[in-house]
């Protein structure tokens, strides 16, 4: 029998039903091809967020103090061949209760090493490539923010640098169904106030909207379409509302990125007021 397996021998008595998973396991994974085959939890994905090598390269993720279940366990046994790809599947990232507080689509899960891990009895550090495209460098820090509850007080994606606002974004986007807990919109007729003074550029206006209409570390677009969408309602606020728009000379500034649209070439600027005037937002200016 070969090392790994002997590991999925090891850990075969030591299975958790899906749903269960133990303190500190930050992780779920499930086939995406069948709701019932379920791959495990694990404590950590190290690697998940890192910067790849270029555009097409897969991650090399270690899965630590894993207990593998289904499609993930049967590919311990065929590291080196065809069969240790396990396939495509949902990675869930959990809150401290277990719940789930959004999911990536990772693609072509193939193991490549497995160990027992130091972690707990029965449980193995896997190591697995996949693909995901969604998983930013930079967005661990929000998600975790999000996981202990500390994601509480306005202003905390102000000192992010450029590339780790965008990763903040992401992550206000992949929980912002949990984040909001099934609370509905505010109705219409409501007055939000959007503070300018840290919009530099496109990601930090879309940083600062989510906060004003649904509070520290909210979402409501990351581009135009999807604040086009957010308008449309289910997103935290029904039209027609007001906006009041401090500072937004200043803002006005430093959103003069031209924006194609046809023959016309408007500033980023005057777009977004277009946007929230076709929805019923009345902008006031401050």
């Amino acid at each position: 029998m070969s090392g790994v397996g002997k590991i999925s021998a090891l850990i075969g008595g030591a299975m958790r039903t899906s749903g269960q998973a133990g303190e500190g396991q930050k992780y779920a994974l499930t086939s995406d091809e069948d709701d019932s085959d379920f791959w495990g939890f694990t404590h950590e994905a190290e690697g998940l967020f890192t910067p790849l090598p270029d555009e097409e390269g897969a991650r090399r993720v270690h899965l630590e103090g894993c207990l593998p279940q289904g499609g993930l366990l049967k590919s311990l046994d065929h590291v080196g061949s065809r069969r240790a790809m396990a396939g495509n599947a949902w990675l869930a990232l959990l809150d401290g209760d277990g719940a789930t507080m959004g999911s990536y689509f990772v693609n072509e899960v193939t193991v490549v090493d497995a160990t027992p891990s130091t972690l707990g009895t029965g449980l193995v550090d896997v190591t697995v490539t996949l693909w995901c495209e969604n998983a930013l460098p930079g967005a661990e820090r929000a998600w975790d923010l999000v996981r202990t509850g500390q994601l509480d007080r306005t202003g905390m994606w102000h000192e992010l640098a450029p590339e780790d606002r965008h990763a903040w974004l992401s992550v206000a986007l992949w929980s912002r169904e949990y984040q909001r807990q099934g609370k509905p919109d505010a109705p219409a007729g409501q007055v939000f106030t959007l503070d300018g003074r840290h919009i530099v550029d496109r990601d930090t206006f879309y940083c600062a909207i989510g906060e004003a209409i649904n509070g520290p570390g909210g979402y409501f677009g990351w581009n135009l379409d999807a604040l086009d969408d957010c308008l449309r309602g289910g997103r935290g606020a029904t039209t027609p509302f007001t906006l009041h728009w401090d500072f937004s000379a200043e803002a006005r500034t430093r959103l003069a990125e031209r924006v194609p649209a046809g023959e016309r070439d408007p500033e980023l600027f005057d777009v977004l007021l277009e946007i929230f005037e076709e929805r019923g937002v009345s902008v006031t200016p401050r």
